[in-house]
């Protein structure tokens, strides 16, 4: 039976990147003769800027919460029928998150400098971005919670996903950065008992004293960082600037689900957001989408090397100067995806580097 993928579309550029993930996705099926199905969600979830451009702040809250619950179900309902994966486009952050609290998600994002890998991982089961906001006049309440269940989730996914990134077993050094003052001790005790139930050394400072200590010697050659979104969220692209090779609009990651209900399912989504001022001008930097497809087909299509393929097609694109505005380019979505497709070619193969 075909694998099949599940896909998820918000508004802003979602629909135009939803349709380059399909034609990528079909076309590296194509080059390694194998199937792979694709189950959309009927619903068309919304970005920050279509809530706002439709509705005032109850009815906002309102959107958000069908957004989040819908999207919940999905995911449930993909991984209950054996779906391993999902492509989604950028949505509404509130609802984003919200789903992220119920299914307990955490993102995974590998920067790799010349000297170091660094592997980050990121909680989003937990922390301010995950809080409900209550509104009363004149104020908005927004609360959130941290529990040792969650914290030692996170904790345990991250020192796996670290032995299988390093199967070797060599791990430098576990840093995580919280705001821990703030949570009275908590935390410091329940990262204490996790790593000693896991046999690892773990230290959890400051975000401040992170930056520091990355800014002063950078992170040694094999570093896990578990960071609260709160860090996280402002650091990456300092981490991709400072440390890794790419820019963060051709960046894809994964988040991948820790509750039960949906364990194993994982997500891929673009690291940029929904764009939704370049909707509908064919002007959207699609090589994220280009490689969450690849990798979904490598990882979940039965599509070995589907990967370096497809970095091989983008090199040919970078020498040719094929590239979105955005990039320096002056081509189109649909120039460069088109491009794209014709050059992939399966390992061994030559790919043609004429100049168009």
């Amino acid at each position: 039976m075909e694998p099949v993928i599940g896909l998820a579309v918000g508004r802003g550029t979602g629909p135009e990147l939803a349709a380059v993930f399909e034609r990528v996705l079909a076309r590296i099926a194509d080059v390694y003769s194998v199937g792979i199905g694709v189950a959309r969600s009927e619903r068309v979830y919304h970005s920050y800027s279509s809530l706002k451009a439709d509705a005032g702040i109850d009815r906002v809250r309102e959107l958000t919460r069908e957004d989040a619950d819908h999207y919940a179900e999905f995911c449930r309902t993909r991984a209950a029928l054996g779906i391993p994966a999902i492509f989604r486009t950028a949505i509404n952050a509130q609802s984003l998150y919200l789903v992220r609290r119920h299914l307990q998600a955490v993102k995974v994002d590998v920067i790799t400098a010349p000297d170091a890998s660094l592997l980050l991982v990121r909680d989003g089961a937990q922390g301010f971005y995950t809080g409900e906001n209550t509104h009363v006049p004149g104020a908005l309440i927004r609360t959130m919670a941290f529990s040792r269940e969650i914290t030692e989730k996170v904790i345990a996914f991250a020192v796996r996903r670290a032995r299988q990134e390093w199967p070797d077993g060599g791990v430098d050094e576990i840093v995580m950065a919280y705001k821990f003052h703030l949570l009275d001790g908590a935390l410091d005790e329940w990262v204490a008992e996790s790593a000693a139930r896991h046999g690892v050394e773990i230290r959890l400072f400051q975000p401040d004293t992170v930056n520091r200590n990355l800014i002063e010697r950078g992170p040694r050659p094999r570093t896990v960082i578990i960071a609260g979104n709160e860090w996280a969220d402002i650091m990456h692209v300092v981490l991709l600037d400072r440390f890794g090779a790419e820019r963060q609009e051709n960046r894809c990651t994964e988040n991948v689900y820790l509750h039960p209900d949906v364990a194993g399912l994982v997500e891929y989504q673009t690291v940029h957001g929904s764009a939704d001022d370049l909707e509908g001008k064919n002007a959207v930097n699609p090589v994220a989408t280009v490689r969450a497809a690849a990798m979904i087909a490598e990882r979940h299509g039965g599509c070995g090397g589907a990967v370096r393929m497809v970095e091989r097609g983008l090199a040919t694109l970078g020498r040719r100067d094929i590239g979105t505005p955005d990039l320096g380019g002056r081509h189109s979505t649909t120039a460069v995806v088109d491009t794209l497709l014709d050059v992939l070619e399966p390992e061994g193969q030559p790919v043609l580097v004429a100049d168009s």
